[in-house]
């Protein structure tokens, strides 16, 4: 780079550089009761079914709208939901939402909600991300700590403004310190039916 190149990057910024930014945000609490009203309403109740009927539809290689994929990995597992018939704009974020309120019906704790925007190929990408922890249970100093399914992730990812997939990504400790996590697929069933166990 010659020095008129630099002092021209410096003036004008580099063509090449990319934008990126990350903040906390917050839901009201009608924007809770909203999404909450909407689990349990005949809507909320027919996709979430949808999605769970999907999630196993993947796992026997059958494809169906909206389409699922499945991440399983010795240290994380997880699933990808895309924005596709019959999800609107509204009932996708409501169900990134509602996904959440689900995992702190399991006794989860929400570390955090942030959102990030990225320039990607002359798109913005912007993801959503819901970040929650199991409580930290140790009865005995010499007890192993209880990780119950893992750290959870739900992230929901625009491009353009345009809902493109929601994930939902479980993380485990290997370590020694910690009891072996439950079962990926039992988390599956509780998320998805409140009723199970």
């Amino acid at each position: 780079m010659t020095y008129w190149d630099d002092i021209y990057n410096k003036l004008f910024g580099h063509k090449n550089r990319h934008i990126s930014h990350k903040e906390n945000f917050s839901q009201t609490d009608d924007n809770d009761a909203n999404v909450k009203a909407w689990l349990s309403s005949p809507q909320g109740v027919e996709y979430l079914e949808l999605v769970y009927k999907n999630y196993h539809f993947k796992k026997a290689n059958i494809n169906a709208s909206p389409r699922v994929q499945i991440m399983n990995t010795p240290y994380a597992n997880g699933f990808v939901v895309y924005f596709n018939h019959p999800f609107t704009e509204k009932s996708f974020s409501n169900l990134f939402f509602a996904l959440g309120f689900r995992i702190l019906d399991l006794g989860y704790q929400k570390i955090s909600l942030d959102r990030r925007m990225q320039e990607i190929n002359e798109q913005v990408k912007t993801t959503e991300k819901q970040y929650f922890k199991p409580p930290f249970n140790k009865k005995e100093e010499n007890d192993k700590i209880d990780q119950l399914y893992g750290n959870i992730s739900v992230e929901n990812v625009y491009f353009d403004n345009k809902p493109s997939y929601i994930t939902v990504l479980v993380t485990v400790y290997s370590d020694r310190l910690y009891q072996k996590a439950k079962s990926f697929d039992e988390l599956i069933e509780l998320i998805f039916n409140p009723l199970y166990g």
